[in-house]
């Protein structure tokens, strides 16, 4: 049996930042409606949805040096969602905070696997500059 982890890591990164802003939204959703969730639920889902978007900005960039700075955009709203999900209140509702964990993890990992591309394209794109 495939477990959901396996089926995660198997997507590509495109569908797998589209999977986490529909995500969001739906945990966003499930939050009481606080007026502290309120604006932190509207920020994530902002966040969220960025990651994405510039994703697919970055895969059409120009140059190298524009993908990186894009998908420095990705990496700083990876981080920027991690933040916010720290914020929201899940009232202690196990099922929430379960979401919560789980999607604050996602972020954490595309943090990591957006600093790995960047850091990739800026040693070839340095290499590239030497005589």
């Amino acid at each position: 049996m495939v477990t959901t982890e396996f089926r995660k890591a198997q997507r590509d990164l495109q569908e797998r930042t589209f999977c986490f802003a529909k995500d969001i939204r739906s945990f966003v959703r499930d939050l009481s409606r606080s007026m502290a969730n309120i604006e932190d639920g509207k920020q994530l889902i902002r966040s969220s949805g960025s990651i994405g978007a510039n994703y697919l900005e970055a895969s059409e960039a120009m140059s190298k040096k524009d993908a990186i700075r894009i998908l420095k955009i990705c990496r700083k709203e990876s981080k920027e969602s991690h933040y916010w999900l720290q914020l929201v209140n899940t009232d202690n509702q196990p099922a929430l905070e379960q979401r919560r964990c789980a999607l604050a993890s996602e972020a954490q990992q595309f943090l990591f696997i957006f600093s790995s591309i960047v850091s990739k394209l800026t040693s070839t794109a340095a290499q590239t500059k030497e005589p």
